[in-house]
């Protein structure tokens, strides 16, 4: 049999898997679950087609959705190379006559293997790489999460207090300390800059006189309670600590990586 090549489309809880010889002739093409019965059938299926020899096996990802495929196909001495998904997207356009299916793209992948000889290999990654790579994008998570999180708190602030949400950049910890402990004008008036102040420097806030007074003369500046203040106020409240929270764990998402780099 003379070389085949396996394009496969990934998804979720199903693969696509097209198989095409050195004429662009399709001699399978399947679609199977993400599961190893099904997936080891499928690679004796394409083994058999090539008469127990190896196949070049293409694909647009090289970890997350196909890593139990990946792996299997590595401990089969299988041939991998990825693709990335914008030349899978380009390389669609030249494919005519044929609707957006997943048959669609796993045939182009294979076909693209066939043709093109700068394609990267898929080798086995370590755990301290995939390590790595599930900690940052876990810390992309946090960051979106505290992004979201800090809009919202100055969105409420800002229907309430103006003056305060103007006078603090909302993701520092000297103004979340503050909004966990007052979020109004007139508490912030009736603490007063001496008793504020020390409060701040108790929760380890650094320059808290210097906070205190920019909270006072944002509180002097309103005099007038909006309708819902004490709701507001206490959902403010929840997102500050929600916010500090987060801060927490970036750091230490952080600290986890670097010590992973490191180590790498």
């Amino acid at each position: 049999m003379s070389r085949i090549w396996a394009g496969t489309d990934c998804g979720k809880s199903h693969h696509h898997c097209l198989v095409m010889n050195a004429d662009g002739d399709t001699l399978l093409s399947r679609r199977v679950a993400n599961d190893e019965p099904e997936l080891l059938k499928l690679i004796a299926d394409v083994l058999d087609i090539v008469g127990g020899d190896r196949a070049t096996w293409a694909m647009d990802m090289t970890g997350g959705e196909p890593a139990l495929l990946i792996e299997l196909l590595l401990n089969h001495g299988q041939e991998l190379v990825y693709i990335p998904g914008i030349a899978v997207n380009r390389a669609t356009d030249s494919y005519r006559g044929v609707g957006k299916t997943d048959a669609r793209d796993a045939r182009v992948i294979a076909d693209q293997a066939r043709m093109r000889r700068d394609l990267q290999p898929i080798r086995p990654g370590d755990e301290a790489a995939i390590e790595l790579r599930l900690l940052t994008e876990h810390r992309s998570d946090l960051v979106a999460d505290r992004t979201r999180t800090v809009n919202r708190l100055k969105s409420l602030l800002t229907s309430m207090f103006p003056a305060l949400e103007r006078a603090f950049d909302m993701g520092t910890t000297g103004a979340l300390v503050l909004l966990m402990g007052y979020q109004t004008p007139a508490a912030i008036r009736r603490a007063g800059k001496r008793r504020l102040a020390m409060w701040l420097r108790n929760r380890k806030v650094r320059t808290p006189e210097a906070v205190a007074a920019k909270a006072l003369e944002a509180a002097d500046r309103q005099h007038t309670a909006v309708t819902g203040e004490k709701a507001i106020a206490k959902m403010v409240h929840t997102l500050a600590k929600e916010v500090m929270t987060l801060n927490e764990k970036i750091a230490e998402t952080d600290k986890l990586i670097e010590g992973r780099f490191r180590e790498h």
